[in-house]
């Protein structure tokens, strides 16, 4: 468990460590357009065909305005005040395609920016901006069926509140009474919360379109929080998972199963999840194996062929990365469990590093392999 710490600590250092490279200014194609994350009627901020994000701030008293961009918010781009008072700039590079956290900071306090939406991460609601990606059809918001993602509300008699879940149901859902469908449990990242995979992950546009094309055949999906975010950050290696788990395995999974046409039992049940979920959902797995049969880790680290107590009892070993994080783990931990007879897959996220991008696409992968 403390190497499998030490490796989830590794990405997330990874992912908040970067830094724009310096590019020629001259070469940007100015052929800029709103993000499809702005609020409505809001024209900045703005990213182009290469990638590039460029700001405007309407902070004429300000002394200095940063936006900083990614997981932390390390790394950034200072704006430059023009003759009317408004700062403005342009990334001195191209971003990674898909999702990014952001937020200002305007003479040493923070702020998020008013021309775009927030999205909770880091700890705290932030702004967000979406770099278009080649293959963002698979997430794209089409003219097909269309599941529901509901809020539920469960008691938890172990941490004496009631918590809350996000459910997807697809759109065949309920049509049929008798039909009864398999569950996924999803879990999100440190410094998220439950809201996570809907809203940056697109997972239930992901589903509508995998189920529309015929790629797979429809199942739930369960969205819960994991209970991490009283942690600072770069101390999961004291995470105590004990109370996640009894919440998650004694309170919510008898609550979905009471409550909503599931197949209730360990073969039609799966576990998987981003960064410190996919932590999570590597101890609870080899905890309660008599639970979950597919498991899945989204830049979560890797499983050996030793953590698994009973093969018989797992039907998938999914794991994944950026190819901008390590993707030699997951091809040598693959490589190994496959060795030792496991049905396991591995998918590497080409041109991302530890973002959405990249769970997106492993979400998509997966999602495939579930249930077969």
């Amino acid at each position: 468990m403390k190497q499998h710490l030490i490796l989830i600590v590794s990405f997330l250092m990874f992912s908040v460590s970067f830094s724009f490279a310096q590019t020629d200014q001259s070469a940007i194609i100015e052929d800029f357009k709103p993000s499809v994350l702005n609020q409505p009627g809001r024209e900045y901020p703005q990213v182009n065909s290469q990638g590039y994000a460029r700001f405007r701030i309407e902070a004429p008293d300000a002394q200095s305005v940063v936006v900083s961009l990614g997981l932390g918010g390390r790394g950034g781009t200072t704006l430059t005040k023009n003759d009317e008072g408004v700062w403005v700039g342009t990334t001195e590079g191209p971003l990674d395609e898909g999702f990014h956290y952001y937020h200002l900071t305007v003479d040493g306090g923070v702020f998020n920016d008013p021309g775009t939406l927030n999205f909770y991460g880091s700890t705290r609601w932030e702004s967000g901006i979406e770099i278009p990606a080649h293959d963002q059809d698979f997430y794209a918001l089409k003219n097909v069926p269309h599941g529901f993602v509901q809020q539920v509300l469960f008691p938890s008699e172990s941490t004496k509140t009631c918590r809350r879940a996000f459910v997807y149901t697809p759109p065949c859902y309920g049509k049929d009474p008798a039909k009864r469908y398999p569950v996924l449990y999803l879990q999100h990242g440190w410094g998220e919360d439950e809201t996570a995979w809907s809203n940056q992950g697109h997972a239930n546009l992901i589903m509508d379109n995998l189920i529309a094309e015929g790629k797979i055949e429809p199942f739930i999906i369960v969205m819960t929080y994991g209970m991490t975010n009283e942690l600072r950050f770069g101390g999961i290696r004291s995470f105590d998972i004990t109370p996640f788990q009894t919440v998650l395995i004694d309170e919510l999974i008898p609550y979905i199963d009471a409550n909503f046409n599931t197949i209730a039992d360990q073969p039609h049940r799966a576990m998987a999840g981003l960064s410190m979920g996919g932590m999570e959902t590597k101890t609870i797995t080899m905890n309660h194996p008599e639970v979950f049969s597919h498991y899945g880790l989204f830049s979560g680290g890797t499983y050996a062929p030793d953590d698994i107590k009973d093969k018989s009892k797992v039907k998938l070993i999914f794991m994944s990365c950026g190819s901008k994080e390590r993707p030699e783990g997951v091809r040598n931990a693959d490589a190994a469990l496959k060795e030792a007879g496991f049905n396991s897959v591995h998918y590497v996220s080409e041109g991302t590093a530890h973002e959405f991008l990249t769970w997106r696409r492993s979400l998509y992968h997966m999602a495939q392999l579930l249930f077969k």
